[in-house]
């Protein structure tokens, strides 16, 4: 077994701070923005979105955007042989399908969302969809960083090197 260290558990805390920020921004679309835009006429609906998605693309948000999956794949390599390292895994997992649904579903509607002329018909192919698959995104995100809070708090519940206080217990000399 490796042993515990400190940069583990930063790695594994800085993934449960991207994931949060990530799963926060599609929370704040899902009972917020989208809610509001939706009582907007369809001009104003398809502006403020093709505004929102030239605005998103910035570094501050690409790092946790990229952040949260690169992390936890990080954080779950680094904690393969703990116990708790199921957990990163679900995480990871939910983060991946979160991230899969972005790239999959909701950017393909914004480039759409861009390219149409006719603000109604932008706003009809695009808002049913794209709230749909923000809820499940937002889902997916929450439930990765439940995962990987409940692994933060088991990491932060295993001293340093008890592993190998372990192993020293159990060996014949008893650690002597």
């Amino acid at each position: 077994m490796t042993t515990h260290s400190k940069s583990t558990g930063l790695v594994l805390g800085a993934a449960t701070v991207t994931t949060g920020l990530i799963a926060g921004a599609y929370y704040v679309f899902a009972c917020c923005v989208m809610p509001a835009l939706a009582r907007s006429d369809d001009r104003v609906y398809v502006e403020v979105m093709r505004d929102i998605n030239d605005v998103i693309q910035n570094p501050v948000f690409f790092v946790a955007f990229m952040g949260a999956p690169l992390l936890t794949a990080v954080s779950a390599w680094q904690l393969r042989d703990r116990p708790y390292r199921r957990w990163v895994w679900a995480g990871l997992a939910a983060c991946a399908l979160g991230l899969l649904t972005t790239i999959a579903v909701n950017i393909p509607l914004n480039d759409d969302l861009a390219r149409v002329s006719d603000p109604r018909a932008a706003r009809e192919h695009f808002e049913d969809a794209w709230v749909a698959w923000n809820v499940v995104r937002a889902v997916l995100s929450t439930v990765a960083l439940g995962c990987l809070a409940r692994a933060l708090v088991l990491c932060g519940r295993v001293p340093r090197g008890a592993s190998e206080h372990r192993a020293d217990a159990l060996s014949p000399s008893g650690g002597a």
